[in-house]
């Protein structure tokens, strides 16, 4: 854990961008997404990236390579759906440690790989665990308020599975990512907890949060500051923002965790917002300038980014942030 934590120290470090952006090029068929082992699955696969990590393993690792060569420091593995609860769609929960184990190990893999080539600048694994397709302080059903589609020892459940998974396929760090709910977040950090416990082991934990509209609130009602205040008393290496929102628009929202957190700060921004078509038009060169601000109102130890980014916004966020200070981490 101090290794990282030291080079957070000396630099800026770059997490990889969109996992799914980039598997769009390889435009899968449903036959791709089944592979041979699923050919006869009861439902539909197609759209379950999370499954390409055993179905189609090569693409995989030839994204996490991409960036990587780009000049992340950091990949995430393709387990954003990686819960029996969010697998339930496809049937797959039973498969849930198996698809964090392998997306894990294909990551790990492709990391010792290039650090080996350039043994100076090591690169690590962060285990993404994504918020779920429920929420447990919101009710899904406007007519009954009161309503919960799941809950808190569900989700912990649920969570304790997926790290251990991670973990076991060699994940460097715990990335609780996209926190739309702090519910949800909270009861992640609480199986993350409990299985570090279990297995006896150190790992740095990432969180990071997302502002869904220009409101600057988080889904479940939440500002910048309360959702800090609400996930400070576990120990983290990192508390930021991703998704919803492009590189600017998350400045604010930024300049509130700089100033009040003791952590380290994290923003992997979407490139830009989305057009009508739901695409994402935001050059490289564009977000790059944007990040910019980031660094020269020392806001950031980690950026990245989200929705839309490819390998080409990755290196030039890269190139931007080559040399510069990061964020001293002291309580504001």
């Amino acid at each position: 854990m101090s290794k990282i934590e030291e080079i957070l120290k000396e630099r800026i470090l770059v997490l990889d961008g969109a996992m799914g952006t980039m598997l769009q090029r390889y435009k899968f068929s449903e036959a791709d997404f089944r592979g041979t082992r699923f050919a006869d699955w009861p439902c539909p696969l197609q759209g379950n990236n999370d499954l390409l990590s055993l179905t189609q393993p090569d693409a995989i690792a030839e994204v996490h390579r991409k960036y990587l060569l780009a000049g992340a420091d950091i990949v995430e593995t393709n387990t954003f759906s990686g819960t029996t609860i969010a697998m339930a769609d496809y049937q797959m929960e039973e498969l849930v440690y198996e698809l964090n184990y392998e997306s894990a190990r294909i990551a790990k893999v492709v990391c010792d790989e290039v650090t080996a080539a350039t043994p100076d600048k090591p690169r690590f694994v962060a285990g993404s665990i994504g918020p779920t397709n429920r929420t447990a302080s919101m009710s899904p059903d406007v007519n009954d308020p009161g309503f919960r589609a799941v809950t808190f020892e569900e989700l912990k459940t649920a969570y304790a599975q997926q790290v251990e998974g991670l973990l076991d396929g060699g994940a460097d760090i715990l990335l609780v990512e996209t926190v739309f709910d702090t519910l949800n977040a909270k009861a992640a950090l609480f199986a993350i907890e409990e299985v570090k416990d279990k297995k006896g082991v150190q790992v740095p934990v990432m969180v990071s949060g997302t502002i869904t509209d220009a409101s600057g609130r988080t889904l479940s009602g939440q500002t910048a500051e309360a959702f800090l205040i609400s996930i400070a008393h576990i120990p983290l290496l990192t508390v930021g923002f991703n998704c919803a929102l492009g590189a600017s628009q998350l400045v604010p929202h930024l300049e509130v965790l700089a100033a009040k957190s003791s952590f380290g700060v994290s923003a992997h921004p979407n490139a830009g917002l989305p057009n009508a078509f739901g695409e994402y038009d935001e050059s490289p060169t564009e977000m790059a300038a944007q990040i910019k601000e980031y660094v020269e109102k020392n806001l950031v130890n980690i950026v990245g980014g989200c929705c839309g980014t490819t390998p080409e916004h990755i290196q030039a966020i890269a190139e931007v942030v080559a040399g510069c200070k990061p964020r001293s981490v002291t309580v504001g």
